[in-house]
């Protein structure tokens, strides 16, 4: 049966591209409901092509191999030539010579019915050998360091990072890319994605900012930059927190306005659809993730609770995917210099699938619904001389773990858990007000709280770490902020704020903005229950100070607002003790809960190396309150195993996902 797929594949593929191979002009674009992005749920791989000659033989085998092993698309991204060798031959990136294995790819997938993604752009996030003098991103004092981005495709050439504040510098990049990928575009309908914000923000700069900065805080920036009274750039001490706010809330327009915004608009414009990562950007991430077609998270880099940024984003901005880079560094990560740049992550080629499943179901407990693997390196079936440094070594070649049935039977596992995980819409019967504004007068994070295996990481703004609050687990609530408060409505008891809907709003935070008590208090007087644990305090330099008072104080002489918990009135949906994580999904009135092993609560960067393996199976027990009636469920987990629940007007039932990993090879 294999053999007789395998063959009926490569004929499709040979009919394909013996049919539309030259037609240049073909113009046709797939129609795509926006909500059937990834509309077949299985896992994509980012597909690492090191920088060479790129054998199309090779292309179609290795997306047969990908069709056969239950894989969905492919993402591909153009890195370096392996080793960093500097004598491998390659055609030059964006020329005619490298569009034609691309374009390949493309036409072999959709013949397939594989999806085919672009990372836009070689190395992250966007870099240019040719960029022109000053369309790279700088920081207040133009120094050019911070724009170098080496080990592109084209090395020994360096390239040099985009200005991310200049909308200009992006049309300009985007353009070339637009054209060296045109002929990729046709076909079914493609993903374009940029990964996570890879630049330094320490005085990160563009022309106009401080005008900007200006009419938006009535004060001059310029001579906390001249005097380096900002921040220490080094030790990232914040030398006045009221002015990192102000600078920060600056940074964030342009960070949307001038990137984020236009990325998303140039993939609609080229027939596209927009994935992102906005992870690491100095902005209002919840904001910022609801610009793009597909918010994306990444894990374990990032904690799986950050996953709930992007599924808030998702469900206020109506989005139906939450895709996930998942696995990368999983056992921790080696420089890419290491070993004359030969160095491999631990354990890479022996990753034991039950180590990995603990970090998709974590992630699926925390809104992700799509599995983006990192990766699979371009290879020759069955060859494993290619590899990616920081990640799973996904291979054809059955000497790595990763490989044949095993990653059969894995794939097909996170594609039915994605398939319930995207029925209907995010459930939640509580808001929360996300901490932006405490991220930004935090500046750095205190000490203690990054691991030291991630020593580049600083910046509070990133929310690595924050979470919704465990009290209120069973309401799942999810996460909102001022911008969309301030279009949300209160009506029937329905809380409205984009696309997602709530029933109360609950607020724990040290500060915010004097308009965003102002938005709370029009809805509070339309009735909205509002649970406010303390009173905020106002960030920024420039105070309000009678005005913030009488806000808050209008605020809190309203019935509907009080300091105890009980103002919210929600019956939670689940209930119990020591509760595991779980997602929830309504559609049409019934529930589908996937509940994550409870060993996922515990898993962090680096993963032990089968930890998995540490788990000796559990019973939890939960009361669920739905459709007027009240079920208790004593949840029975195998050994790795997680549970999905379906829950209907007659009860309560497990659905058999009938997979639990086997140990294998280790080193």
């Amino acid at each position: 049966m294999k053999q007789l797929v395998t063959t009926l594949c490569m004929m499709a593929v040979i009919t394909t591209a013996l049919v539309s191979c030259h037609n240049k002009k073909e113009t046709t674009q797939a129609t795509v409901d926006e909500e059937k992005l990834y509309a077949t749920y299985k896992p994509y791989t980012r597909w690492w092509w090191h920088s060479a000659y790129i054998d199309t033989n090779d292309v179609r085998d290795q997306l047969i191999w990908m069709k056969e092993h239950e894989f969905g698309g492919v993402e591909i991204a153009w890195i370096y030539p392996m080793f960093c060798d500097s004598t491998t031959s390659h055609p030059d990136f964006l020329s005619a010579e490298w569009a034609k294995p691309v374009e390949f790819a493309k036409r072999c997938a959709d013949s397939l019915g594989l999806g085919c993604d672009f990372t836009f752009g070689t190395m992250w996030p966007f870099a240019d050998v040719d960029l022109p003098d000053g369309d790279q991103t700088r920081n207040y004092f133009d120094s050019i360091e911070i724009a170098a981005r080496p080990w592109v495709w084209d090395h020994p050439k360096v390239g040099r990072i985009i200005n991310h504040l200049n909308k200009g510098v992006f049309e300009r990049y985007a353009a070339k890319m637009n054209a060296g990928l045109s002929g990729a575009y046709h076909g079914k309908k493609s993903g374009l994605f940029v990964d996570s914000w890879e630049v330094e923000t320490e005085y990160l700069w563009t022309p106009g900012f401080e005008k900007t900065f200006m009419e938006e805080h009535g004060y001059d920036i310029e001579p906390y930059f001249k005097e380096k009274k900002l921040m220490d750039a080094k030790t990232h001490k914040i030398y006045d927190h009221d002015v990192w706010y102000d600078y920060m809330s600056t940074l964030s327009g342009y960070v949307m306005r001038e990137f984020y915004q236009p990325f998303a608009d140039n993939a609609t414009k080229n027939g596209c659809f927009s994935r992102s990562q906005c992870g690491g950007a100095p902005t209002d991430l919840l904001t910022a993730f609801t610009l793009v077609d597909i918010p994306e998270t990444e894990a374990i880099l990032y904690e799986p609770c950050f996953s709930k940024i992007t599924a808030s984003a998702a469900e206020i901005g109506g989005k139906q995917a939450v895709t996930a880079e998942t696995f990368t560094c999983a056992y921790g990560w080696t420089s890419l210099r290491s070993n004359n740049f030969r160095g491999h992550s631990p354990h890479q080629g022996r990753e034991q699938v039950a180590d990995l499943k603990l970090i998709c179901d974590a992630l699926f407990a925390n809104g992700t619904n799509q599995i983006i693997w990192h990766g699979m390196p371009f290879n020759k079936v069955g060859d494993t001389s290619n590899y990616f440094y920081t990640t799973c070594q996904l291979s054809s070649s059955e000497l790595c773990n990763l490989s044949g049935e095993t990653v059969k039977t894995f794939n097909h596992y996170m594609g039915e858990v994605s398939k319930y995980m995207r029925r209907g819409h995010n459930y939640s019967s509580l808001a929360v007000y996300m901490p932006l504004e405490d991220s930004w007068m935090t500046g750095a994070y205190p000490e203690g709280v990054v691991p030291k295996e991630m020593n580049w990481l600083w910046g509070a703004y990133e929310m690595r770490y924050i979470n919704t609050p465990e009290q209120f687990k069973g309401m799942q609530p999810l996460w909102v902020n001022e911008h969309f408060l301030q279009t949300a409505t209160y009506n029937d008891g329905v809380l409205t704020c984009g696309k997602a809907k709530f029933t109360a709003l609950y607020i724990d935070v040290n500060y915010m903005e004097l308009s965003a008590i102002e938005a709370i208090t029009r809805l509070a007087k339309a009735g909205l229950p509002v649970c406010m644990v303390s009173d905020p305090k106002e960030p920024g330099k420039v105070k309000h100070t009678q005005e913030y008072a009488a806000a808050l104080a209008t605020l809190r002489q309203q019935p509907s607002v009080s300091t105890e918990t009980s103002i919210l009135n929600c019956t939670p949906l689940i209930e119990g003790e020591q509760l595991p994580d779980f997602w929830i999904r309504e559609d049409q009135g019934d529930y589908y809960v996937f509940v994550a092993n409870p060993l996922t609560q515990t898993i962090k960067y680096p993963l032990d190396y089968c930890y998995a393996f540490t788990d000796k199976g559990c019973t939890k027990s939960m009361t669920i309150n739905h459709h007027g009636r009240q079920d208790h469920v004593d949840l029975k987990f195998r050994p790795t195993e997680s549970i999905l629940l379906e829950i209907t007007n007659k009860g309560v039932k497990q659905i058999d996902l009938n997979y639990l990993p086997k140990r294998l090879r280790e080193e």
